[in-house]
């Protein structure tokens, strides 16, 4: 089997102290050597060389939450983010109305895509239909969980909603590979009723399925579930379902389904406090932080700080391009961190660092999809998730250290090669998976079809 010596300047291996002129050896699927250039050059002297110059080498990045589903919405939304009810209900009938299950494939390609091009390696993917996304990313050879939701409000259908999922995801699972799993996502507080809550939560656990939940993410949210008002709770009203406010915040409510049992990963959670992040930490439970789309959408700032100095498993998302408009994991690590820096005080304990951030951005990202043990960091033995990125532009130029260029004067356009499971799906002008212009075309098509929705 052939030995691939991946050698940059610099060596950013996350889990142990950064190399210069250093190498990654890869063989197969997975990393056989880490180490200064020199050794491994000896070590392993029939290996093919890959010399990415003046550029960092490290783990791929992880995008711990998305929809690629909807990355043919990029723009689509913008003239109704300012209600995030009405923001949702375009989105769905979008979705719902006017894309089919190939539509929907195409859009989650095209989303894998502009992911591989911008080094990341491993998606979080929420989707009404994971078909489609589990499909595209094991075309493009990425690797991820794809979350099937469910959706249900009306307790009295709890028990029929929940076979739907059961049937769609039995059915799901004979197509999952080594580097596409199946999960379960029971959308969010005010979408599922607590009796289907319950139902999901048992199912995941007795099956050891993955789980995520959109959770804590707005202040209409918190209103629907503390006092029992706002829109969440007229919509349900008006569509004839009782809604009896539980009177507790977010967490503390999952926790009384017994939801945080199932070790969950949850998106947002931005309306948290002190004693609930404990509660996720005693659960082993994991947070997607998506700070970029919290901020578009005008929701608020989670406590990224507060996530970190409590050891969560916390890693970044970039929800979906509909709410972001990219899928950029470098981009949202600079913004985490520096939103994390807005109204710091000292008795806060230290600002959040390049270093923590870019552990969020890898191995804090797999480690909250529960794949914390197969990649996420350059180890002898890990799956061979890396990326290159190039130092050498003259917006990073001079670099004084390599990981504050990385977080703070680069994005994904400066990725230079993206690896999975030893394969190179993007090897710095193209994604060598699929056909990109075909896929762009049909993108296009789609984009076109949808701007005819209104709601």
């Amino acid at each position: 089997m052939t030995t691939t010596l991946y050698c940059a300047r610099h060596v950013l291996p996350v889990s142990s102290e950064p190399l210069v002129d250093g190498a990654v050896a890869v063989s197969g699927e997975r990393i056989v050597g880490v180490g200064p250039r020199a050794e491994l050059a000896a070590r392993f002297s029939g290996a093919r060389v890959r010399d990415m110059g003046e550029a960092v080498i490290l783990p791929g990045f992880v995008n711990a939450h998305t929809h690629l589903e909807l990355t043919v919405m990029r723009g689509f939304l913008e003239d109704v983010e300012e209600n995030f009810f009405a923001w949702l209900k375009k989105l769905t009938v979008a979705r719902n109305e006017h894309m089919t299950e190939q539509d929907r494939e195409d859009s989650s390609a095209w989303g894998a895509v502009e992911a591989a091009r911008a080094g990341i390696t491993c998606v979080g993917d929420a989707s009404d239909s994971a078909a489609a996304p589990l499909r595209a990313l094991t075309r493009a050879g990425l690797r991820g969980v794809v979350y099937q939701e469910v959706f249900g409000p009306d307790a009295r259908t709890a028990r029929e909603q929940f076979w739907k999922l059961h049937a769609r995801v039995e059915a799901l699972r004979p197509s999952e590979s080594v580097r596409v799993r199946v999960g379960v996502s029971p959308h969010a507080p005010y979408t599922v009723s607590a009796p289907l809550i319950r139902l999901v939560t048992d199912y995941v656990i007795a099956n050891n399925l993955p789980v995520m939940m959109h959770a804590a993410e707005s202040r209409m949210e918190e209103l629907f579930l503390v006092e029992g008002f706002g829109v969440f709770a007229d919509g349900l009203r008006g569509r004839g379902i009782e809604w009896d406010a539980p009177g507790l915040t977010t967490v503390r409510y999952l926790d009384s389904l017994g939801f945080l049992g199932a070790r969950p990963l949850l998106a947002h959670c931005i309306r948290i406090d002190e004693e609930e992040i404990a509660l996720l930490k005693d659960a082993g439970a994991g947070i997607a932080h998506c700070p970029r789309s919290n901020a578009k959408l005008g929701h608020g700032r989670a406590p990224f700080n507060a996530f970190l100095r409590a050891e969560l498993n916390t890693g970044l998302g970039s929800d979906s391009v509909a709410s972001n408009n990219v899928c950029d994991v470098l981009e949202e690590a600079r913004y985490a961190a520096l939103a994390a820096r807005t109204g710091w005080a000292d008795d806060e304990g230290p600002p959040v660092s390049a270093e923590e951030v870019l552990h969020a951005a890898t191995l804090g990202g797999t480690r909250s999809l529960g794949l914390g043990d197969v990649t996420g960091a350059l180890e002898e033995g890990r799956q061979a998730d890396l990326v290159a990125v190039a130092l050498g532009g003259v917006h990073q130029t001079p670099v004084h250290d390599p990981l504050s260029a990385l977080v703070f004067s680069s994005s994904g356009r400066d990725v230079r090669l993206t690896v999975v499971s030893g394969r190179e799906v993007f090897d710095g002008e193209r994604v060598t998976t699929v056909d990109e212009e075909e896929l762009r075309a049909r993108v296009r098509d789609i984009a076109e079809r949808i701007t005819k929705v209104s709601v």
